[in-house]
Parts: structure tokens; C-alpha cells; sequence
């Protein structure tokens, strides 16, 4: 079978927002995903809607966030909505050059203060006959509530996708003790792809000065030929999460 490079991307973009919400930054997001041009993107703290903010803000787009960055470069997308409020909602979503055969957005939440969700999409990548399955994840505060995410999401895996298919994981997995990768590597037999290259996790957090390892990039069935920690302009510049850039041979 031949083999593909995937380029992706995870970010938690903070629903458009630079640190501490000075700045309304989207647009700049936009133009940094877009200069990386990476094949599949996963993202976290999207905003689906916000009616009180969109009349507010001169640049807030027209249509939800999700379809802005998406526009023209990945024709496929979903967004699976998390958190609910007066004035709209937020949540994960997939961007990708890649057909979307099937997406599902699974509620995870353990708490009524936390709405969190398991964004699943099984992709049909050229030169591939089996599907390639991503999965976007933004985990709770609380490490109680945050192993029992875990574990539905390594139930969700192994349910959803074959023993024999590649597979990755990205997202905000607020997992500052790095407990997550036990767990996911021996259920599923998935590596971290910062560990497995640079022998820790990437410091994801606070982007102008990244100390907490957060975010996350998991895989199986693929090999990693690139890890990098986006930590340089115009990232440190923009959300208050890192982003994290791979490439991956599956």
C-alpha cells in the first residue's frame, strides 16, 4: 500500500482571542494556519455562535468560525458543538482536505460546569483503502473527571475503529501531571508524537512562555517525520495554547 505524509495541525485557538482576551486575533489565526497549509487540522474552543460578541467586534466574520478558517483551502469540515450558553456555543472542530465519510460528536462530560466533547471523523485519504480516523479532544479541568474521559475515549477506539487502522488523537487534553499517555498507550497502543521523538511532551502552555505540557498528538500506524512545538511569531502573538505541528508517514 503506499505510504502518505500527512501534515497536521492541533491548536486550541481560544474562540478567536488573544491572551487574556485583549485582542479579537481570528483573522491572524487564519493567516498563520494557512501559511503552514497543513492537510488536517484539529481544533479546540471554537466558536459556533455568539450574537452578543458578533455585533460588538468590527471584524467578527459573517459565518461561524469554523467555515471562515475553513474557507476555500479545506473543502471538508465539522464542528461538534460542547458547551451551550444565553448568547451561543463553542466547541471542537475538524478541518480537512480529505473527505469526511462519517463524523459523531460524543459528549464526555462528567460535570454540569464542563461541557466537553470527543469530535470523531473517519477520513478517506488518496492512495489509502482503509480509512484514516481522527479524533479531536478538549478534556476537562479536573483529573478525576479527566481519567474517565480518557477511558471513553479509549472505549470510543477501540468500539469505532479497527485494531489494524491508524489512527490520531489531538487536542487539549489539560493533562499537566502527563498522566494520559499511560493509559492511552497501553489500551490502544497509540505513542504521543512529541514523546516518542523529543523523549517528552511539547510545553504547550501559556504560549509567550510555554511551562505546561496541555495539548497532545497520539498515533498509531503511522511514523512521525516531523514534531514542532509552534512557539515563534505570530503564535506566541495570538491564542494563550501553542500549536502543534506534525507530520506523519501512515
Amino acid at each position: 500500500m503506499e505510504k502518505k505524509t500527512v501534515k497536521l495541525l492541533s491548536y486550541n485557538i481560544h474562540k478567536g482571542f488573544s491572551t487574556n482576551n485583549r485582542r479579537f486575533v481570528l483573522k491572524h489565526i487564519r493567516e498563520a494556519i494557512r501559511d503552514l497549509h497543513p492537510d488536517l487540522i484539529l481544533l479546540q474552543e471554537v466558536q459556533g455562535e455568539q450574537s452578543r460578541l458578533s455585533h460588538k467586534i468590527q471584524d467578527w466574520p459573517e459565518v461561524p468560525q469554523v467555515e471562515y478558517l475553513a474557507h476555500e483551502l479545506w473543502p471538508h469540515f465539522t464542528y461538534g458543538k460542547n458547551a451551550v450558553y444565553t448568547h451561543g456555543h463553542h466547541g471542537n472542530a475538524i478541518l480537512s482536505k480529505f473527505p469526511i465519510r462519517f463524523w459523531e460528536n460524543i459528549d464526555v462530560s462528567t460535570n454540569r460546569l464542563e461541557k466537553r466533547g470527543l469530535l470523531h471523523a473517519e477520513l478517506e485519504v488518496p492512495g489509502r483503502h482503509k480509512p484514516f480516523h481522527a479524533i479531536c479532544v478538549h478534556l476537562g479541568l479536573f483529573e478525576m473527571g479527566r481519567r474517565k474521559q480518557i477511558l471513553r475515549l479509549c472505549e470510543r477506539i477501540e468500539s469505532h475503529v479497527g485494531h489494524d487502522m491508524p489512527f490520531v488523537i489531538g487536542g487539549d487534553f489539560n493533562d499537566w501531571r502527563r498522566q494520559a499517555s499511560k493509559t492511552i498507550e497501553l489500551k490502544l497502543g497509540a505513542r504521543e508524537a512529541f514523546h516518542s521523538t523529543n523523549g517528552t511532551h511539547a510545553r504547550s502552555f501559556p504560549s509567550w512562555l510555554p511551562a505546561l505540557h496541555l495539548d497532545r498528538i497520539y498515533y498509531r500506524g503511522a511514523e512521525v517525520k516531523l514534531a514542532k512545538c509552534l512557539t515563534d511569531t505570530p503564535w506566541n502573538e495570538l491564542s494563550d495554547h501553542a500549536a502543534l505541528y506534525v507530520e506523519l508517514v501512515i
